[in-house]
C-alpha cells in the first residue's frame, strides 16, 4: 500500500494527540466511575494485541518483520503471562483474541480504506463469534453472565472500601465537619457504587464496543507512525469526524425500542444500541463544536476542563449537535468570515 511502485508512503506526524488518548484509554477505565462501567480495566490487553495484528499485517503489505516481531511478542507477553486464571480473566482475554482476529482478517481483505468501517465489522464479527461460542458451551451463558456479575462486583466494592477508609481519615472528617455539603457528596459517591454496576451488567455489550474501537483506533494511529507500509487512510482529527448517514438508524431504533413497550431483552438490546450509536455521535457532535469554536492549543486545553467539568451538559448539546450533522452537515457548508480569515 504505497504511494507509488517502490515508493515509501510518508509517516502520519503528531504525537501528543496519541499520547494524551493512549494514556486515556490507560489510566481512566481504572478510575472510578470508570472502572465500574468499563468491561476492561487492563485495556493494555485490547491494545497491544490490536497494535501486534496492524505490525503483522503492515509487515504483509511491506513493511518491517522486527516491528511485527516485537509487537507479536509484547501481545503475547500482556496475554499469557500476567494472566488472570478468574472465569472472567479468561474471558477478557479470549475477546482480546476474537478482536484481533477479526479485524486482521478484516484489514487483510483490504475492501476498504477507512479505518471505522473496518474496526465496526471487526467488532461485530467477534461478537458473533463470541456469542456463537459461549451459546455453544454447556451453561456458557450463565457462566458468563456470572463471570461478569462478580467481576463488576468485585470493582464495586474495591471502590466502596477505598473510599470508605478516605472518608475515614482525620483530614476528611475535619473538612466534613466545616462543610456540610460533605456528607452529601459522600452519599452520592456511596450511591455510585450501587447503582453504577448494575448499568454496568446492561451496557456490557455497547461498552465493550466502545472500548474496543478506543484501543483498535489508538493501535492504527501508533502503527502509521512507526510503520512504513500503510493499512489504509490515515485517522481524521476530531474536528473532521464523521460517518455515514445511515448510523442514525441505530439511534432511531434504540429510542423506538426504548418508547415501545418490548420484551426486556430486546429493551436491553436497545438501551446499547442507544448507547453506542449515542457515544459516536457525541464525537461527532463535538468535531462539529471545535470545528466552529477553532480554537488555538491553549484554548483547546481550556475547552477540554470545560467539557470535563460540565459533562453531562456539553455531552448533551454534542449528542444534539451531531444527530443534526446527519442532515445539516455543518462542516462541509461555507465557514464563517471571522474563522476564514485564521
Amino acid at each position: 500500500m504505497t504511494t507509488e511502485e517502490g515508493a515509501v508512503p510518508p509517516r502520519e506526524q503528531g504525537w501528543w494527540g496519541v499520547i494524551l488518548a493512549t494514556l486515556a484509554l490507560l489510566i481512566l477505565p481504572a478510575t472510578p466511575p470508570f472502572a465500574l462501567l468499563v468491561p476492561f480495566e487492563q485495556t493494555l490487553l485490547l491494545l497491544a494485541p490490536a497494535m501486534a495484528i496492524c505490525a503483522v499485517v503492515g509487515w504483509r503489505a511491506g513493511g518491517r518483520l522486527p516491528l511485527a516481531l516485537v509487537w507479536t511478542a509484547f501481545a503475547m507477553w500482556v496475554l499469557w503471562v500476567p494472566g488472570s486464571t478468574s472465569a472472567f480473566g479468561l474471558l477478557s482475554r479470549a475477546w482480546a483474541v476474537l478482536l484481533t482476529a477479526s479485524f486482521g482478517g478484516v484489514v487483510l481483505m483490504g475492501k476498504e480504506e477507512r479505518f471505522l468501517p473496518q474496526a465496526l465489522l471487526a467488532i461485530v464479527i467477534a461478537l458473533a463469534l463470541g456469542l456463537a461460542a459461549v451459546m455453544l458451551a454447556g451453561g456458557g451463558v450463565v457462566e458468563t453472565g456470572t463471570a461478569i456479575a462478580d467481576d463488576v462486583m468485585r470493582r464495586a466494592e474495591f471502590g466502596r472500601t477505598a473510599w470508605q477508609q478516605f472518608v475515614a481519615q482525620p483530614e476528611w472528617m475535619a473538612f466534613a465537619k466545616d462543610n456540610p455539603s460533605a456528607d452529601l457528596l459522600s452519599a452520592q459517591v456511596e450511591s455510585q457504587f450501587t447503582e453504577l454496576p448494575k448499568a454496568a451488567r446492561t451496557l456490557i455489550p455497547a461498552m465493550l464496543a466502545l472500548e474496543s474501537l478506543a484501543a483498535m483506533a489508538i493501535a492504527w494511529a501508533v502503527y502509521h507512525r512507526f510503520g512504513r507500509a500503510r493499512l489504509g487512510a490515515p485517522l481524521s482529527g476530531l474536528r473532521a469526524f464523521s460517518f455515514h448517514e445511515a448510523f442514525v438508524w441505530g439511534v432511531i431504533a434504540g429510542l423506538l425500542v426504548i418508547v415501545v413497550p418490548m420484551p426486556e431483552v430486546i429493551r436491553v438490546i436497545g438501551v446499547n444500541l442507544l448507547v453506542f450509536f449515542g457515544a459516536l455521535y457525541v464525537l461527532r457532535g463535538l468535531g462539529v463544536l471545535l470545528w466552529f469554536l477553532s480554537p488555538g492549543r491553549w484554548m483547546l486545553v481550556v475547552w477540554t476542563i470545560v467539557l470535563v467539568l460540565f459533562l453531562q451538559v456539553i455531552g448533551a448539546v454534542a449528542l444534539a449537535v451531531g444527530i443534526g450533522d446527519t442532515w445539516l452537515d455543518w462542516r462541509n457548508r461555507p465557514r464563517p468570515k471571522s474563522q476564514r480569515s485564521e
